[in-house]
C-alpha cells in the first residue's frame, strides 16, 4: 500500500500526468469514467485539478440539448416548468424560467451553523460535477466548467453543515456562491463571493432551466461527506492491525492465536488477513519468539484482533463499494433520459440517500468497535497488574502521572463514538408539506461517520503511544521486530522517551496525524511489504 498522502494509488486510467512544476509531476484527475474514493481524496484533500473528458463533455451536451428543445415546445416538466415539491403543479412560463432557478437556491440555502471545512466542501463540489455529469441532469457544460473552475482555483463557498436530511441546504450554499450572492473563503475568511468572483475575471453565473435544481437535488453532500470518512477509516483499520500487533509483541502475547491453521476452520477472508497481517509484521520478533509458553491463550483483545479486526474491515469495505457506487450514479430528479427518438423526462427519487446512510450507520458501529478493542489494549498496557510494568509506563509513579490520562482521553473519545454511532437512518421526520414523508437522513449519517473517523485515529494514536513509552521496560537484549524497530526509530525524531512527566498533547498529535496520513502504513509496508 503506497502513502496514501503523497500516491493515492493513482492508476493511470484514472489520473493523467499533464506538467512539471517545480520539479514535481502534477496530476489531474479527469472525470467522465469511474470515479474512485481516491480520485476524490485527491481533489478534495490535496487539492488536485480536475479535467473533462470528452465523453463527458458530450453526455452533459446531448442532456441539456434535450431540456432547451422540451422548452421551447412547452412540456410540463418538473423542476423545469412547475414548482418543487408540494407546488410541483404550478406551471412556470418560459419568461419565468431564470427566476425559478435563482429562486430555488435562494429560498433553499438554509442549513445553519459552522461551515464544511475547505476540504468538505471540495469533496461536495467534486461529487456535483460527478453527478450532473452523467449526462441525464440536463444541465449546461457551462455551469460544470464554472464549479471546475472554481475547484482548480480553489475559490470554496461558505456552506453551513447543521440542517440538512439529505440533500438541498448545504448544496444550495454552495450554489448561492456560483451565482454571486453567497460568500467564498479567502485567507480563511468568508468574502462576498461577487468580490471575489471579480478579482478572478469572473462574473456570476446565470442559471438556466432546472440548473438551480440540479445543484441541490441529488446525494452529493452525504456521498462527498461518506468518501471521506470511509477513506480515513479504511486506512485505520491496517492501522489497527499495526498498533495491535506492537501491542501484542510489547505484551509478550501468545502468536499462536493468530495461526494460519487456526484461521482456516474460520475461513472469513478479513480474519485471515489480519491474522497474516499480524503474523507478517512480528515474523523476527525476538520478543514473540521468547514469550513462547508465558501464557495459554491472552485477554480477547489481544487474541481477538483477527476476528474484530476482520469483522470491522469486512464492514467498512462493504461501505466503500457502496460509497464508490453512489459516486458513480446520476441521483437527479428527474432524470434526462437522453435515448429514443425524443428522450424523456422522468421523476423518481434518485436524491434518496438510504445507500449512503445505511452503509455510514453500519461503518460507525464498526469503527466504534475498532476503537473499543484498542482502547482495552491500551488499558491493559499502562496498568501494572495486567502489563508486568509500571504503573501508567513512567519510572516514578506517584510523583508522576505518566501514561495515566491519556486513557481518560480515549474514555471520552470512546463514549461520544458510542453515542454516534446511533443509527441517523432508521429516523424519519416529514417535509415538505407531506409530500416528502418519508426522509432519509444519510447526510447526518455520513456527517457522524467523518467525526468517527477522527476520535478512531485519536484512539488508535494514543495506544501507540503507550506501546511506544513501554518498551523502555522491557529486556534491551531481546530484541523487536524490524518493523517495529523501525516505526520507533521514526518515532524517537519527534517523541522522546518519558522518564519523567511531559507535555503530551503534541506527541498525541503527532501521532494522530501519522495514522490520518497514512504514513504509518507506509513506514510498515516500507519493512514488512504490502498489507493486506
Amino acid at each position: 500500500m503506497k502513502s496514501l498522502k503523497t500516491n493515492l494509488k493513482l492508476e493511470e486510467d484514472r489520473f493523467e500526468d499533464t506538467a512539471m512544476v517545480e520539479g514535481e509531476s502534477r496530476r489531474i484527475v479527469e472525470l467522465g469514467g469511474t470515479a474512485t474514493l481516491e480520485a476524490l481524496v485527491a481533489v478534495a484533500r490535496h487539492k488536485t485539478e480536475v479535467a473533462f473528458s470528452d465523453a463527458y463533455c458530450e453526455r452533459v451536451s446531448r442532456s441539456r440539448a434535450l431540456v432547451e428543445k422540451w422548452i421551447r415546445e412547452g412540456r410540463v416538466m418538473y423542476g423545469i416548468t412547475t414548482g418543487f415539491g408540494a407546488l410541483c403543479d404550478r406551471v412556470i412560463s418560459e419568461e419565468e424560467t431564470a427566476q425559478l432557478q435563482k429562486n430555488i437556491i435562494l429560498s433553499h440555502s438554509t442549513s445553519v451553523g459552522e461551515p464544511l471545512s475547505i476540504e468538505q466542501t471540495r469533496a461536495v463540489m467534486f461529487m456535483m460535477l460527478q453527478n450532473m455529469g452523467q449526462g441525464y441532469s440536463g444541465v449546461s457544460l457551462a455551469l460544470l466548467e464554472r464549479i471546475r473552475l472554481m475547484l482548480n482555483l480553489d475559490l470554496i463557498p461558505f456552506a453551513p453543515r447543521e440542517g440538512s436530511v439529505g440533500y438541498l441546504s448545504v448544496e444550495a450554499h454552495i450554489g448561492m456562491a456560483i451565482i454571486g450572492l453567497g460568500k467564498i473563503f479567502e485567507n480563511g475568511v468568508a468574502v462576498e463571493s461577487r468580490l471575489v468572483l471579480r478579482k478572478h475575471g469572473l462574473e456570476p453565473f446565470v442559471l438556466g432551466a432546472k440548473e438551480g435544481l440540479a445543484l441541490i437535488s441529488g446525494t452529493t453532500s452525504p456521498t462527498a461527506l461518506a468518501a471521506l470518512a470511509i477513506f480515513d477509516m479504511k486506512v485505520s483499520t491496517l492501522s489497527a492491525d499495526i498498533i495491535g500487533a506492537l501491542s501484542l509483541e510489547v505484551n509478550q502475547g501468545n502468536i499462536k492465536a493468530f495461526d494460519e491453521r487456526l484461521m482456516r476452520a474460520r475461513p472469513y477472508a478479513e480474519q485471515g488477513n489480519t491474522a497474516a497481517n499480524v503474523r507478517t509484521l512480528l515474523q523476527d520478533s525476538e520478543i514473540i519468539k521468547d514469550s513462547e509458553g508465558r501464557r495459554l491463550q491472552d485477554a480477547l483483545s489481544l487474541r481477538a484482533m483477527p476476528q474484530l479486526h476482520g469483522a470491522v474491515k469486512r464492514t467498512i469495505n462493504d461501505a466503500v463499494r457502496t460509497v464508490e457506487e453512489e459516486m458513480n450514479t446520476c441521483s437527479d430528479n428527474p432524470i434526462i433520459w437522453p435515448e429514443g427518438a425524443d428522450g424523456h423526462a422522468m421523476s423518481g427519487c434518485h436524491c434518496d440517500s438510504s445507500y449512503v446512510g445505511l452503509a455510514m450507520d453500519s461503518a460507525a458501529i464498526a469503527a466504534t468497535m475498532l476503537a473499543k478493542m484498542s482502547e482495552r489494549r491500551n488499558y491493559r498496557l499502562i496498568t501494572e497488574h495486567l502489563s508486568g510494568m509500571p504503573w501508567f509506563l513512567i519510572q516514578n509513579p506517584g510523583l508522576n502521572s505518566g501514561l495515566m490520562i491519556p486513557q481518560y482521553t480515549q474514555a471520552g473519545l470512546l463514549n461520544d463514538m458510542k453515542t454516534l454511532s446511533h443509527p441517523s437512518s432508521v429516523d424519519s421526520i416529514p417535509t415538505c408539506g407531506g409530500q416528502e414523508d418519508y426522509v432519509a437522513m444519510g447526510y447526518n449519517a455520513a456527517k457522524k461517520a467523518l467525526s468517527l473517523a477522527e476520535k478512531l485515529e485519536y484512539i488508535l494514536a494514543i495506544e501507540l503511544l503507550s506501546i511506544y513509552q513501554a518498551h523502555q521496560f522491557l529486556d534491551p537484549g531481546i530484541k523487536p521486530a524490524s518493523v517495529s524497530a523501525a516505526l520507533f526509530n521514526e518515532l524517537k525524531k519527534h517523541i522522546p522517551t518519558m522518564t519523567q512527566d511531559q507535555f503530551l498533547h503534541p506527541h498525541i498529535e503527532y501521532l494522530k496525524g501519522l495514522v490520518h496520513s497514512g504514513r504509518l502504513v507506509e513506514l510498515a509496508e516500507e519493512v514488512a511489504g504490502p498489507l493486506a
